[in-house]
């Protein structure tokens, strides 16, 4: 099988856990100070789209939509897969050995509903319908405590929205914040609202104030005036937010782990690889990494960004050029902490006999063991927390590890 398989990369990496949750190691004063941030693709990402299996014989006639010259444009990753050309600069990341990409993957739900399939990848449960409001990222934030002697970086999440996701909703500290409702108003407007919500309602008035610090850290070059001219109108909105993200966590006091939302990606109708919906979130989304990269600035060595969708989308296109909610799909790990240059696959084929239930990609990599090696890899949890509060009935899927730069 040509790429490089699941099986073959778990067999390549076996350095051990770090053994104590409670000491995270990266965070250590004298040591790294890793970024974390996690941005959600909501509708559910056509990962045949994003990512074609151009080596797969059976490909072809499933997505007859793809045989056009621009097919040619498409980044070859290796032998059996190539990166849409709406993704230059994710293209330019693997090249460097920034990204990883991971196909055929999928939370543990096989249902079809947006709502418990964002539901089970956000709170980290087996399955839908558990009533558990915490997410796992926000359980993995609270569970790195500080040892007597060692100083840590701010303990605090950032939500990139008007709420906070559940995947950061829990027990530690987390700021919501969104830009487009910021309008970066003028000093004396913003004290006036701070005084008025300070009377009436105190979280909307730390949400307000942490909007406003994004002024703070995009200083004057570029300035937000620069940044809307240069961005397409079609993706400015995502990358201005993700750049002003980027900044407020590169600042020396910012936090440290973040999640944004992409909605737009439930393509049933006109998907479009290289000209239709696909294509301009595809390209927003990779001006919205370009953006991310700029505003980390030289913390972007020890950043890693996660990309997920709650589920992949059906192999076959349907009969109003879409296609619909299916199961096995992609998901991007970026940053310059992050081991790259692979797409980790343990690819099942697009046979008539290997698609799940005749119509989608069979998922057969657990994104759990994904988000387990990332969170032990960048954040230093170990295994037994990782199976039992961030990811509880997960502990026979074991983490893969290797994906985060020693």
């Amino acid at each position: 099988m040509t790429g490089t398989t699941r099986r073959h990369f778990l067999a390549a990496t076996s350095a051990a856990l770090f053994a104590s949750p409670f000491i995270p190691k990266a965070w250590a004063a004298g040591s790294r100070d890793p970024r974390l941030l996690v941005v959600i693709l909501r509708g559910g990402l056509d990962g045949l789209g994003a990512v074609m299996p151009i080596g797969d014989p059976d490909f072809a006639a499933l997505r007859a939509d793809f045989q056009s010259p621009r097919l040619g444009e498409a980044h070859r990753l290796d032998a059996m897969f190539a990166l849409n050309p709406s993704m230059p600069a994710l293209a330019n990341l693997y090249d460097r050995k920034e990204a990883l990409i991971f196909h055929a993957v999928a939370t543990p739900y096989r249902a079809r509903s947006h709502f418990d399939g964002q539901e089970v990848l956000e709170n980290g449960m087996p399955k839908s319908g558990t009533g558990e409001d915490s997410g796992w990222l926000n359980r993995a934030l609270a569970a790195m405590q500080p040892q007597k002697g060692v100083r840590l970086a701010p303990k605090r999440g950032l939500a990139v929205a008007a709420t906070t996701p559940l995947i950061l909703r829990g027990a530690a500290p987390v700021e919501s914040w969104q830009p487009q409702a910021m309008n970066y108003a003028r000093a004396d407007t913003l004290q006036r609202l701070e005084a008025l919500y300070d009377a009436r309602d105190l979280k909307l008035a730390a949400a307000l104030r942490e909007g406003a610090r994004v002024d703070l850290f995009l200083g004057d070059e570029p300035s937000m005036k620069r940044l809307q001219q240069e961005a397409p109108a079609s993706s400015k909105g995502f990358a201005l937010a993700a750049n002003a993200a980027a900044r407020l966590m590169a600042a020396p006091d910012g936090p440290r782990i973040a999640v944004m939302n992409f909605d737009g990606w439930d393509t049933h109708t006109a998907e479009g690889p290289y000209d239709g919906r696909l294509a301009k979130n595809l390209v927003a989304l990779d001006e919205g990494v370009t953006a991310l990269r700029t505003g980390m600035g030289p913390v972007w060595s020890d950043t890693s960004v996660l990309i997920i969708t709650e589920f992949g989308r059906t192999a076959r296109v349907n009969g109003t050029k879409g296609t619909d909610h299916g199961n096995g799909g992609v998901a991007f790990l970026v940053g310059g902490r992050v081991n790259g240059g692979r797409v980790i696959a343990d690819w099942p084929g697009l046979s008539e006999k290997a698609l799940f239930e005749d119509r989608d990609l069979a998922p057969t990599t657990d994104m759990r063991a994904v988000l387990k090696g990332l969170l032990a890899d960048q954040l230093d949890i170990d295994e037994k927390t990782l199976g039992s509060t961030i990811f509880p009935g997960s502990e026979q899927v074991r983490p893969m590890r290797g994906l985060i730069r020693a």
